[in-house]
């Protein structure tokens, strides 16, 4: 006689999961359906990035010129070293989250909130460094000239060092420059700010200062940008030079194409926009371990779930942190 299979042992067989499918809760599973999803959205960011750099391959910034900034270190060359501080400090709040989820299988409220507590801090100072790097960013160290074509002209002496406008410029005191505001400019429109220096000012500075070359932002077969000879610089000057172009923004930016600025923007925004939100939650959840929620439900599953989270923040900023600042 024949045994009966019914439905229920069929699909039990093909299954097997229950309830909890890979013995995750559903919680756990959302939560790395989620991370899944974010993953591929920073994939086709990065894709379309290195997509653009390659294309403009030849006249690229340099990161260790763009970013060599340290705080209270005004004028110091340090490339790169804040933003491998940065990074060390993410990651090692990644550690403190793996202690904080170790301790709470352990049932150790004590150890969670000090743990949940360094990586709470070790965030905050991460998203609060990557506005400090905003900020030095958008605002510039040396300024440049742009071309008719929006080609970036950089200013450097005879061995290379960069050359700030302050120290070429010839202020032109007659000169009388009004900015238009929404009552008076076209359209009803108000101008952006005004530059600090006008183009006139600097090519007579320029010519003045035999010492300064221009750099532009084409490569060389070394990987460094070309330096024009003086009969060159003063010819491009004159004949190319149309605006001042002081910072970054969407639109001009003085270190090269301002196709960097906006990914540089658009894509370290949306991290930074994750790590503020990691830390939201994080305080959340931080708030509950003290008031004892956890140790109620006898389980600290909510703390593991935002760890994986936290982890995986930490892990998309390791690529960001290769393609923006080290490749």
């Amino acid at each position: 006689m024949e045994t009966a299979v019914t439905k229920t042992d069929t699909e039990d067989k093909i299954w097997g999961g229950g309830n909890q499918p890979l013995k995750a809760s559903y919680g756990k599973m959302m939560m790395w359906f989620f991370i899944l999803s974010d993953a591929l959205t920073f994939s086709g960011f990065l894709a379309a990035y290195g997509f653009s750099r390659f294309k403009f391959i030849d006249s690229w910034p340099i990161a260790d010129e763009v970013f060599n900034h340290f705080p209270f270190l005004h004028g110091v060359d340090a490339p790169m070293y804040y933003v491998a501080l940065m990074t060390f400090i993410l990651i090692f709040s990644s550690v403190t989250m793996v202690l904080a989820v170790d301790a709470g299988h352990q049932m150790k409220q004590k150890k969670v909130i000090i743990y949940m507590f360094w990586t709470i801090i070790g965030g905050l100072i991460f998203v609060g460094s990557q506005a400090w790097e905003w900020k030095n960013f958008i605002k510039g160290e040396y300024g440049a000239v742009e071309t008719r074509g929006g080609q970036i002209l950089q200013f450097v002496d005879t061995e290379g060092h960069r050359v700030g406008l302050e120290e070429i410029a010839i202020l032109n005191s007659n000169s009388d420059r009004v900015q238009h505001d929404e009552k008076s400019g076209i359209w009803y429109k108000s101008e952006p700010t005004l530059p600090t220096y006008t183009i006139d000012e600097i090519r007579a500075g320029f010519a003045k200062k035999t010492d300064v070359l221009i750099r532009t932002q084409t490569l060389t077969a070394e990987g460094e940008k070309t330096i024009l000879s003086r009969e060159e610089s003063l010819r491009r000057l004159q004949n190319d030079a149309i605006g001042i172009v002081e910072g970054a923004n969407l639109r001009h930016n003085e270190y090269g194409t301002p196709l960097f600025a906006n990914f540089f923007f658009f894509i370290t925004g949306f991290h930074g926009f994750h790590v503020f939100s990691g830390v939201i939650i994080n305080i959340i959840i931080f708030i509950n371990v003290i008031l004892g929620t956890y140790e109620r439900r006898k389980n600290y599953e909510m703390v593991e779930k935002v760890g994986l989270y936290w982890h995986f923040v930490d892990l998309v900023w390791v690529f960001v942190f290769t393609f923006f600042y080290l490749v």
